[in-house]
């Protein structure tokens, strides 16, 4: 099984038309174009899941301008889009057409192919204290890494085929949460990723 996009080059930066941020603030943050084919024989459906694994761990060194965030920081997953039951018909997802963009509180009901259900993407929790911010962050919203961290952060999109046509999770589900869900309903993967900064020492 294989994944590819016409947005973004394997192992390169992400344009900042596919971030939710850049060093002005909300960028466009529309969704990427995405394309897999390969799905092995009794695929019912497709999950979609894009994951930054290099989120630093330690909220208080976030966002300081005195300070950068170390290399050597534990880092985690950050889930930025997660959609289930993507019909096994489907094979393509066109860019800005689940996502184009930023919505402060959230999308409440982002677009999608018929049938699919859009999951809380982890900028429902990053918010969740902040007043002006705070709520649920269905489907895509892209990168938007610390402008201070010493890191460059990946972005991992992975397709997988389940043998299920749903599924079997019910009402809203986290990536994490669905993930831990279709583990043993899954036929096959594919991955497709790219890179983002906002610390101008990094770019270049």
């Amino acid at each position: 099984m294989q994944l590819s996009s016409n947005s973004l080059t394997p192992g390169a930066p992400i344009d900042r038309a596919f971030a939710a941020g850049d060093a002005n603030g909300f960028a466009p943050d529309r969704n990427p174009h995405l394309a897999w084919s390969g799905a092995p024989a009794g695929t019912r459906s497709f999950l979609l899941v894009c994951v930054d694994p290099d989120v630093p761990t330690v909220p208080e060194t976030v966002g300081r301008s005195d300070m950068s965030v170390p290399r050597d920081q534990p880092r985690c997953d950050f889930v930025h889009w997660v959609m289930a039951d993507i019909p096994a018909t489907v094979q393509e997802i066109a860019a800005g057409s689940c996502s184009d963009g930023f919505v402060v509180k959230g999308k409440p009901a982002p677009a999608g192919p018929a049938g699919s259900r859009q999951g809380l993407n982890d900028f429902t929790g990053w918010f969740a204290g902040n007043p002006d911010m705070a709520g649920n962050y269905f489907g895509y919203d892209g990168p938007f890494p610390p402008f201070n961290d010493s890191l460059i952060h990946h972005y991992v999109f992975t397709v997988y085929a389940l043998k299920v046509a749903r599924a079997p999770i019910d009402g809203s589900f986290t990536g994490a949460q669905v993930r831990e869900a279709i583990y043993p309903h899954i036929l096959a993967e594919a991955t497709h990723s790219g890179t983002y900064t906002l610390n101008k020492r990094l770019i270049g």
